[in-house]
């Protein structure tokens, strides 16, 4: 019967089918500070079994610059929508200027939040559902926050958290030499300061070349150069490339 039915074309799936939409990779460029920005939440350990706080960050793309961050204790669209309003203001960011990415968590997704980014003329953009490669520059930072060496297995409480957090993100942005972005700090390459530093990192390597020749095999040495174009998602430009993301760590 079943091939005699599908000879004559009337046999077909009777269950309900669920289909999944096809989502489009993200394709997000940066060559400038303040054009793209990341934003993520990540669960730090309370004192107790299944207690947690919640970390919020905004990271910029182009310049690896933590912008925006805040500890609280518990995930909330309110408490997002404030966070990012007033980094926007903080940055002065204007109308058109800005892409925030994000995954699709609530928050992420939530109507307050979109309502706050279309009343500042800021695009948003969301991550692919279960790919956390679409948000690599979020997950990059929090997982230097948690393979620090000084991290802790669990926080005693809320202030506790802050207090740690104030001290990493101030490193992180004055005083970690960040390889995807040339070795120079966050902050210089966020507020303008890294050509000043390459040109004497220049200064300095070419004089080390003049007084000692033989060292260098190579010729006069040259410091790491500054990424002109930072890619979510770089698009594909042959048939056997694939997307690529700058250096992360």
């Amino acid at each position: 019967m079943y091939r005699l039915l599908a000879e004559r074309h009337e046999l077909r799936e009777r269950r309900a089918q669920l289909m999944h939409p096809r989502y489009s990779a993200p394709e997000l460029l940066a060559t400038a500070p303040n054009q793209l920005w990341s934003w993520d939440i990540t669960k730090l350990k309370g004192p107790t079994t299944w207690s947690y706080f919640y970390l919020y960050v905004i990271i910029d793309v182009f310049s690896r610059c933590v912008v925006g961050w805040m500890v609280a204790d518990r995930e909330s669209a309110t408490l997002a929508e404030k966070l990012i309003g007033e980094t926007c203001e903080r940055q002065g960011i204007v109308r058109g200027q800005l892409t925030i990415h994000a995954d699709r968590g609530s928050s992420m997704r939530s109507k307050l939040v979109a309502q706050l980014l279309a009343d500042l003329g800021v695009t948003k953009t969301h991550s692919r559902p279960h790919v956390s490669n679409d948000n690599p520059f979020s997950e990059a930072e929090f997982k230097t926050l948690k393979y620090r060496p000084d991290f802790p297995e669990r926080f005693g409480c809320l202030e506790d958290a802050r207090s740690y957090c104030v001290d990493f993100f101030t490193w992180y942005n004055d005083e970690h030499h960040h390889s995807g972005i040339g070795l120079h700090t966050p902050a210089d390459v966020h507020y303008g300061r890294a050509q000043q530093r390459s040109e004497a990192r220049a200064a300095v390597l070419a004089a080390a070349h003049l007084a000692h020749p033989e060292r260098f095999v190579h010729g006069v040495p040259r410091p790491p150069a500054l990424p002109s174009a930072v890619w979510i998602n770089k698009p594909k430009t042959g048939a056997d490339d694939k997307p690529t993301i700058d250096s992360l760590n």
